[in-house]
């Protein structure tokens, strides 16, 4: 079943701007280390931070509180699986949220997507909630062997 839905479109200008009017006191209190090491990986740091932005914004609307009651942008951090997969993680007040919205008897699971077209960025989000006997791991995830085309 369908926890929660929420989508953002973020300007990659103006997260550019933003990190040069505020450099590392914007990335400190958006970003986790995670979030920031790929950005600065990557020869697009503002277009690689816009999407995650987009991903926080949305993921904060799919847990029925926009920013605000308690998350802070940290508490929801997006990494990739080896594949280049999105994976949004959840701590702190956010994971609180998610545990509470969350049926008995179910695990959620939060799907991300990310794409950007200059100037734009964006994320959707949706979270959902399977019986735990359905629900996968991460690890079952990422190492359970792929079928065969």
């Amino acid at each position: 079943m369908i926890l929660g839905i929420g989508t953002d479109l973020a300007n990659i200008d103006r997260i550019a701007r933003t990190l040069a009017r505020f450099g590392d006191r914007f990335r400190t209190r958006v970003y986790t280390e995670t979030e920031l090491k790929k950005a600065a990986s990557r020869h697009d740091e503002a277009g690689t931070l816009a999407k995650r932005w987009a991903a926080k914004e949305a993921c904060s609307k799919a847990l029925g509180t926009g920013l605000r009651m308690g998350i802070s942008w940290r508490d929801m951090a997006v990494s990739n699986l080896a594949t280049g997969q999105p994976v949004m993680h959840l701590t702190g007040w956010a994971a609180e949220r998610l545990r509470d919205m969350t049926p008995p008897g179910h695990a959620a699971i939060v799907h991300v997507t990310l794409t950007d077209d200059h100037p734009w960025a964006q994320a959707f989000v949706v979270i959902e909630a399977r019986p735990v006997d359905e629900a996968p791991t991460l690890s079952g995830l990422t190492s359970r062997p792929r079928p065969r085309m």
